[in-house]
């Protein structure tokens, strides 16, 4: 159902560079090789198959390859959209179309945006597993960001390599990992209630939705129809904050959360705040051995993590980005208090089994986490 042509276009104009990979002057292959035995040595953990080389791509790079796992884990929420789509009749066919132009659009522009500030990323398929995984290092962003943050170069992509080595040392280390989060992402998507638009379960007269050539001049029609062509439109717009204003309602085809939904999402977000919280605690702890001119590092992230303007934080309020920068913070500060209490070998207690992994709850408080974490089989707070 969705047109990931049209998702790529999008993606393309927002991310506002041209497709072409820029080399930030530093030989990932060779930090990679040096980079790799300590980051084990210092987490403990040890993949059970051979880490994937760096690639250095472009931001369209990184969007296609995201599209890629996009694709698989999109499909439980296309099978729902279809089985509401067959009992509307025979306006199926353009509302399906419709729906697929809109999903692609906005699907386009939060990879586009992403592209844009995203540096590395150790890229798997949770769900399906049917690719490879791959390090990727957007090097436009890299040389960006480095410029922008006013700091050495080649000690932020040094950093950041220490950052995407761990995460692929904590998904090749810890056997469960992949598919205890794949399995969560896979069950919200697959109770993922889709409403088409916010009349989907008050039928209008066919032929009020047939009127104006079953175009932009009847409610569900122009809500879905005309809103995919305002949306199309929206591609001669380069601005993010402009395209933000467009889909601040929502967009066409929207996940209702149920209760469930919000108890699976929970347990994803504790889960992805250890994940991301661990890489910035090791990109941290062996900074000073591995990255020369490290200083002030720390602090030039944090304050790129903070410094929006207003239309970037009403957009990522539509993406649901600031939940992302949320769990760098607070999963770092979690891992920090409990290596400080308890050395690396008591954060490595998260990697025991996914009832070990700490709630929402316990990020706050990891005294209560460590307490529990004790039980050689520790029970479930979830």
């Amino acid at each position: 159902m969705v047109d990931w042509s049209i998702a790529r276009r999008v993606a393309g104009r927002v991310a506002r560079a041209e497709d072409r990979v820029q080399s930030p002057g530093v030989d990932l292959l060779a930090l990679a090789a040096e980079f790799e035995p300590r980051v084990s040595e210092y987490t403990q953990l040890v993949p059970v198959e051979p880490i994937p080389l760096p690639e250095l791509v472009s931001r369209q790079g990184w969007a296609g390859a995201n599209f890629e796992a996009m694709a698989e884990l999109m499909q439980p929420v296309e099978d729902r959209m279809e089985e509401r789509l067959e009992k509307i009749g025979p306006l199926a066919g353009p509302l399906r179309a419709g729906a697929g132009a809109a999903l692609a659009v906005e699907l386009g522009l939060v990879v586009g945006y992403m592209s844009q500030r995203v540096l590395g990323q150790y890229e798997l398929s949770l769900i399906a597993g049917t690719a490879n995984p791959r390090l990727l290092f957007v090097g436009t962003n890299l040389i960006g960001a480095a410029a922008t943050l006013d700091v050495d170069r080649e000690a932020f992509v040094r950093w950041v390599t220490v950052h995407e080595l761990t995460h692929a040392m904590q998904f090749g280390g810890v056997p469960w990992l992949r598919d205890h989060m794949g399995g969560l992402l896979k069950e919200y998507l697959e109770t993922a209630d889709v409403k088409l638009d916010s009349s989907d379960d008050e039928p209008e007269p066919a032929e009020e939705v047939a009127s104006s050539n079953g175009a932009a001049s009847s409610r569900r029609s122009g809500g879905l129809l005309g809103g995919a062509i305002e949306k199309l439109r929206a591609l001669d717009v380069p601005d993010p904050s402009e395209l933000a204003e467009r889909f601040r309602d929502g967009g066409l085809a929207a996940l209702v959360q149920t209760d469930e939904q919000r108890d699976v999402m929970e347990r994803m977000q504790a889960a992805m705040a250890v994940v991301e919280g661990h890489a910035e605690h090791v990109m941290d702890a062996l900074a000073p051995e591995l990255v020369p001119q490290h200083e002030g590092l720390r602090a030039a992230m944090d304050a790129r993590r903070q410094s929006r303007s207003a239309p970037e934080r009403v957009l990522m309020r539509l993406l649901g980005m600031e939940m992302k920068l949320r769990q760098y913070k607070v999963g770092k500060e979690f891992c920090d208090a409990v290596v400080a209490d308890a050395g690396i070998e008591g954060l490595n207690r998260v990697w025991k089994g996914p009832e070990a992994l700490p709630t929402l709850a316990e990020l706050e408080r990891p005294g209560d986490w460590l307490r529990r974490s004790e039980d050689p089989q520790p029970k479930c707070a979830i």
